[in-house]
């Protein structure tokens, strides 16, 4: 094979991989996004607030890890991850003796009449189904960070194939009629 032929066609594909790296940068960057304007606005519409710092039941001992957020609005992902696993479930653990839904439901079907354990069971579902959804929120902005990440490597990989290319066309000019492989 003729090693002009040979610089063609691998300089050819490098064009094609470059392009297709930047399609695939342009598409996890709308991914990002969308994901992270869908999170946002989401939680904007729900209206959801961090306590005030040194409001009762926010103290920096209980909720050391919270208090960067004291009075904020949750609109990011990771804002509703540690909302879910460091406020919802610091006091779904106080509820019932850190029992889950599903304990005190049970213990609820074997005692109907029991109105204080209906109660507790009416709280945790409540909890515990906001928790989940917060924590959906969060993963959702999560991927949406790894495509953000993964679009600048693609941009990077992209950018550095085309120059490749580029070099490996010079090559091309460069390369007698007569030379093989």
């Amino acid at each position: 094979m003729r090693r002009k032929r040979f610089d063609a066609m691998v300089s050819l594909v490098g064009l094609g991989l470059s392009i297709f790296l930047f399609v695939a940068a342009g598409l996890l960057n709308w991914g990002y996004s969308f994901a992270d304007n869908t999170v946002k606005s989401q939680l904007a519409a729900q209206n959801i607030y961090f306590p005030e710092k040194g409001s009762p039941g926010f103290d920096a001992e209980t909720f050391p890890d919270l208090q960067q957020y004291g009075g904020m609005q949750m609109t990011t992902g990771k804002q509703a991850q540690m909302y879910a696993d460091h406020y919802i479930a610091e006091h779904l653990n106080k509820i019932a003796g850190g029992k889950t839904y599903s304990e005190v439901s049970t213990l609820s079907r074997a005692n109907p009449t029991d109105a204080a354990l209906a109660g507790q069971v009416q709280t945790l579902f409540r909890g515990e189904s906001l928790r989940g959804t917060l924590l959906t929120a969060f993963a959702f902005w999560q991927l949406g960070q790894i495509a953000k990440l993964s679009s600048y490597a693609a941009l990077l990989a992209g950018g550095l194939m085309l120059f490749m290319t580029i070099l490996g066309y010079r090559h091309l000019r460069r390369t007698p009629e007569e030379a093989t492989i």
